[in-house]
């Protein structure tokens, strides 16, 4: 990957989009992605779908990623999402961009413009791109790279948003191809994926279902697996979209 950075724009879009296209799971994507991410000098990424206005967390929405997960409970306790000028502008527009954290959330609606900017600086999220996407369906979407480097070059963005658009087409392809997420999941699995999404820790399902904490986790890992997703946060986001939990 890293000897892909020197490549000309579009040797470099041809040979990611041929890996892309040998994606068979998701974790193929995050992988890929966390690479992506990497080799551009920034810090972390996010795959998400464009928010309703009657979504409240921001863990509801992202498909797959890898910011720090502190930052994201913080976020969703502190009620960001509803006053977000990024998802705001991603609902209005279908143009990439970048963005400075201090400046884009300069005057933010609920006030809270010092403490975003606190927060993502500490994870060292100063700046970043974000790419409008959408699949076959209609469905949109965006996906991001977060870090301390210096704002993208035109030919970066450029490049980035063409693999941007990829990705995310191939993620629904995938979602397709997994018709009945979950088949093979036990009743065991299934109840700690219920109680895990009711906020409990494994440590208190255990005391719930008479288990040991070291079981809750075999479960819990297995059927996020079984899911095909990258942890038991996306396990039960799954379960609950597919209709496995309620």
């Amino acid at each position: 990957m890293e000897q892909l950075v020197s490549l000309p724009p579009l040797e470099k879009c041809a040979k990611l989009i041929e890996e892309i296209a040998t994606f068979k799971t998701q974790f193929d994507v995050f992988r890929f992605m966390k690479r992506v991410t990497e080799a551009y000098g920034s810090r972390v990424f996010m795959v998400m779908a464009l928010p309703a206005r009657t979504t409240l967390t921001i863990s509801g929405s992202s498909v797959i990623t890898n910011w720090p997960p502190e930052l994201i409970a913080f976020y969703d306790r502190e009620g960001l999402l509803s006053a977000s000028p990024v998802i705001e502008r991603l609902r209005n527009s279908t143009v990439p961009f970048t963005y400075d954290t201090s400046r884009i959330n300069h005057g933010r609606k609920d006030g809270k413009n010092d403490q975003v900017v606190e927060a993502f600086n500490n994870h060292g999220m100063m700046r970043g791109a974000y790419f409008p996407v959408h699949d076959s369906l209609g469905q949109r979407g965006a996906i991001s790279f977060s870090g301390e480097r210096d704002q993208f070059t035109f030919d970066e963005m450029v490049t980035l948003s063409y693999i941007c658009s990829h990705v995310f087409d191939s993620l629904s392809a995938l979602r397709e191809m997994d018709r009945r997420p979950g088949e093979s999941l036990t009743d065991r699995e299934i109840d700690c994926l219920t109680w895990t999404a009711a906020g409990k820790t494994s440590a208190e399902i255990a005391e719930i279902l008479t288990l040991s904490e070291h079981t809750v986790n075999h479960y819990l890992n297995r059927a996020t697996k079984k899911l095909d997703t990258v942890n038991r946060t996306q396990a039960v986001v799954k379960a609950l979209k597919t209709g496995l939990i309620k």
